[in-house]
């Protein structure tokens, strides 16, 4: 009777207990504390290169292969660093073609952030210019 009991405890506790630890924050908009212009860790932004800088604010990712808008920007749960996902629609190229694009940006020390497309090729940026507040929301 002790094991039923406690098998049905489980049953009706724990999924509750995993499902609200697993809740993502959806926003309408890339946080303002990661607005401005942002180059790559490794150089000094007057010496970055216009084809190497990238332009984050509320609405818009801007590099110079693309222009992309932000339809929605989620913060999943992260137990030690502050990350964001954010679906775009993006514009290439001369014939301006749509295509759809995933960012991830990764709070990191000071004024830098890690940005990409996915996890494995998250690279270093800090910031050139601010669009808004310090890096660290």
């Amino acid at each position: 009777m002790r094991k039923a009991a406690l098998l049905v405890f489980f049953a009706v506790f724990v999924p509750q207990v995993a499902a609200a630890s697993s809740h993502i924050v959806r926003h309408s908009s890339i946080p303002e504390a990661y607005w401005g212009t942002w180059a790559p860790a490794d150089t000094t932004c007057k010496d970055a290169d216009k084809s190497t800088t990238l332009v984050i604010s509320a609405q818009a990712y801007v590099t110079s292969a693309t222009n992309c808008a932000v339809e929605a920007v989620y913060e999943p749960p992260s137990p030690k660093d502050v990350v964001y996902t954010a679906r775009l629609q993006c514009s290439t190229g001369q014939a301006q073609q749509k295509t759809t694009a995933n960012l991830i940006i990764r709070q990191a020390e000071g004024n830098q952030i890690y940005v990409g497309p996915d996890f494995p090729s998250l690279k270093p940026y800090q910031r050139c210019s601010a669009g808004g507040p310090s890096a660290n929301p």
